[in-house]
């Protein structure tokens, strides 16, 4: 039989912790204030499980409730999980992606990378599983949008495949679902992807001289912007984020901050007397509203890297942008005696040898002044550069 009597309670005036027996007990907080808790022992371990208000729990209530607790702990039922299970919202895969993108993006240097994450899911994933709770999504469900961009997309396909499984497995990390991304169900269930070929498609360099004539035949900003790709073996993303204030035209540097470099590390490019040539050209793009070396349609914005590639389309080269740094590279490796270590810091290569990475410090830009001169001459059919 409890301590505690239903006039005894009325009468309580002192606030404090007044014990039923068996683990139930008052947390008396003033007159006709107060709460009720049990104390069971789950996994080794006391937990203390609410069971509500003394206005609206009786104490009869409240030791029948107790009693219920204490049989299901019994049981084996975990009522403290199940209480923090129903407790829990569980999200839509949109919101849950949209969240995830938020706590993710901050460590991505890249913004192009912050965009496309999240604009990926928009487009291929969304319309099918985006309203679905992530509870709820199987492996059938991934199956069906990864199916239609499988083999047409398969690059595409597998970064939204890498991106499902981040935020499912963020959703199982949470607690919303008992189990990560079913991924060896699905890749069961979708074909082989053909091969991804190794390399981008490169120009062979000695095409490129001819090449360099037809692109200076007009002067559009993507045209410039392709050039200076060219003449510096830069990424495309480096240049079309290019800024005025990066370049000091009296030192004849370009210096990117490390915030756009693919391995995050600030890069030094000395400007040959044809790429300065170029700036000058380009400064008739210059806008008031940005510091856009090359501008797109809005001003604010750079150019789309599709602009570049649209431009060796129209011409019929079936050769990517970013392969014009492999020609830069099989030029100096066929055709001069500059070092291998002079051109991959031109191209801003990481050292694969950690060991020789940490000792070395130089980027090698007085070195690397000849070579990009000698390579901007190569293109331009040995006029002064």
């Amino acid at each position: 039989m409890g301590k505690l009597t239903a006039v005894g309670i009325r009468n309580l005036k002192e606030p404090g912790r007044y014990s039923d027996g068996e683990g139930l007990i008052l947390k008396f907080a003033g007159r006709g204030k107060g709460s009720w808790i049990v104390r069971v022992q789950a996994h080794g371990k006391r937990r203390d499980v609410g069971l509500g208000s003394l206005a609206d729990l009786p104490l009869a209530e409240a030791r029948d409730a107790a009693r219920a607790i204490r049989k299901d702990m019994k049981a084996g039922v975990d009522v403290v999980a199940e209480r923090d299970k129903e407790a829990l919202v569980i999200p839509t895969f949109r919101e849950a992606a949209k969240t995830v993108h938020e706590e993710h993006k901050i460590a991505w240097k890249n913004g192009k990378h912050q965009s496309q994450w999240i604009n990926t899911l928009e487009t291929y994933a969304f319309p099918t599983i985006g309203a679905k709770l992530v509870t709820d999504i199987d492996g059938s469900a991934i199956r069906e949008v990864l199916a239609p961009i499988w083999l047409t997309k398969p690059e595409t396909a597998r970064r939204v495949r890498q991106r499902i499984v981040s935020v499912l497995d963020w959703a199982c990390a949470k607690g919303f679902r008992e189990t990560e991304a079913p991924m060896r169900s699905v890749m069961r269930g979708l074909p082989r992807q053909p091969k991804k070929q190794g390399h981008f498609v490169a120009m062979p360099y000695p095409e490129l001289p001819k090449f360099f004539v037809w692109l200076r035949e007009r002067t559009t900003v993507g045209r410039l912007a392709l050039e200076f790709v060219i003449l510096n073996a830069s990424r495309s993303g480096e240049v079309r984020g290019a800024c005025w204030s990066e370049i000091d035209l009296k030192k004849k540097v370009w210096t990117i901050p490390a915030v756009r470099m693919k391995a995050g590390t600030e890069h030094v490019v000395p400007l040959t007397k044809a790429a300065l040539d170029l700036l000058d050209r380009a400064a008739i793009y210059r806008s008031p509203v940005s510091d856009l070396v090359f501008p797109g349609q809005n001003p604010r914005r750079p150019l789309s890297d599709m602009t570049l590639l649209k431009i060796l389309r129209d011409k019929g080269d079936d050769v990517t942008v970013h392969g014009f740094r492999s020609s830069f590279r099989d030029w100096v490796a066929e055709t001069t005696s500059y070092p291998g270590e002079i051109a991959e810091a031109a191209l801003a290569h990481t050292n694969a040898n950690r060991v020789e990475a940490a000792y070395r410090r130089t980027n090698y830009l007085d070195k690397r002044k000849p070579l990009m001169t000698d390579w901007a001459c190569y293109l331009q059919g040995d006029v002064q550069a």
